[in-house]
């Protein structure tokens, strides 16, 4: 029987992908001082079960300050390696990958969770002052950031290097830094946010300059067979702001720098983008990128039917989807995409589960 390329494994230096469907970090703004519970091991261990080949953990804060909300995870000590470590062993007991997106929120740091506003958290109820590219807000009700010193970059670099040898002993896989969606790395990116003078602003080079020091650092100290990945926005979607061309031509340079996959994602610099959201409006970003820059892609944003993912493997879109909503609607997603591609389902659900089948 022939096999659809959405379950073809796939190789990033040691690490094979039982499928090349991903589930995408996503928030869930629900733990105490960064330290996942049963929520997160519930959570992530049921999109395991489902038979995902990679499960990636949210938006994992290097530093306290580095959180989008009180809520969010963290792994900038090392009782939250502890923590961390119990998911990522069930996860791989189950046959995925085991991930983790590590992260700085920038200038959007320090507000609630969506279904609680989304805005500014007083330092009363929990907030805390936050830091970015410079020393405007993102928008009206967000926390007004203090612009960066360079000292205080030298130390978050140094908080990344914390948090990626975090991740290896909790046992992750592969890390996936994030410079999308108008966090910190983005924000320097973009020359939206960006009007700094100093070495971290003004030209492409200068912008970029922050994203390339903390990936090659990283590069550094990971094992030689351990995935990196890189999340970007592809597109600003604003005149005048960040560009796939832009993405293409820095993930040449991640690439040079030992980078195995972009995560091709795009917008959150501005809160009035007009964005085309439809059914893979994204994919175009992610073969742009895999032709141009020769570098392995990961699509994703609205891929929600199996043949539409199929399509976007097999015309050299990508190299494997990611998905996110959809995973939370069906964590047996890729049950259900066997089968409507003609493929046998003997194995892909646990024994315990058999008879669903």
């Amino acid at each position: 029987m022939h096999t659809p390329l959405l379950f073809e494994p796939f190789t990033l230096r040691s690490v094979t992908f039982r499928n090349r469907i991903g589930v995408s970090p996503m928030c869930q703004y629900s733990c105490d001082d960064g330290t996942v519970g049963d929520w997160h091991f519930v959570h992530l261990g049921s999109r395991a079960v489902g038979g995902a080949g990679l499960v990636m953990a949210e938006a994992t804060a290097v530093s306290a300050d580095g959180r989008i909300s009180p809520g969010d995870t963290g792994i900038w000590k090392d009782a939250h390696t502890e923590a961390w470590r119990k998911i990522a062993s069930f996860v791989a007991a189950q046959g995925a990958v085991p991930g983790v997106q590590l992260a700085h929120a920038g200038w959007k740091a320090s507000t609630d969770a969506p279904w609680k506003g989304g805005k500014a958290v007083s330092t009363e109820k929990g907030g805390w002052q936050s830091v970015g590219v410079g020393n405007q807000a993102f928008a009206e009700g967000y926390p007004t950031p203090r612009q960066l010193t360079i000292a205080e970059i030298d130390r978050i670099c140094e908080d990344w290097r914390s948090a990626a040898r975090r991740a290896i002993d909790a046992g992750f896989r592969l890390i996936e830094v994030h410079a999308a969606h108008g966090y910190l790395f983005h924000s320097f990116l973009s020359p939206i946010s960006n009007r700094r003078t100093d070495d971290y602003g003004g030209s492409f080079e200068n912008r970029a300059r922050f994203l390339l020091r903390v990936v090659k650092e990283l590069r550094g100290i990971l094992p030689a067979d351990f995935p990196l990945l890189v999340r970007l926005s592809c597109s600003d979607w604003v005149p005048g702001g960040w560009s796939i061309e832009d993405s293409v031509r820095l993930a040449v340079s991640l690439r040079v720098l030992g980078v195995d996959l972009i995560d091709c994602s795009s917008g959150g610099i501005s809160p009035t983008a007009k964005i085309p959201v439809g059914p893979g409006y994204q994919t175009s970003f992610a073969e742009a990128i895999r032709r141009q820059s020769k570098i392995a892609t990961a699509a994703v944003g609205m891929i929600t039917e199996p043949h539409q993912a199929e399509t976007i493997l097999r015309s050299g879109q990508a190299d494997m989807v990611f998905m996110a909503r959809e995973m939370l609607r069906e964590p047996y997603w890729p049950v259900r995409a066997a089968r409507e591609l003609g493929m046998k389902t003997d194995g892909m659900a646990p024994v315990q589960y058999g008879r669903a089948w």
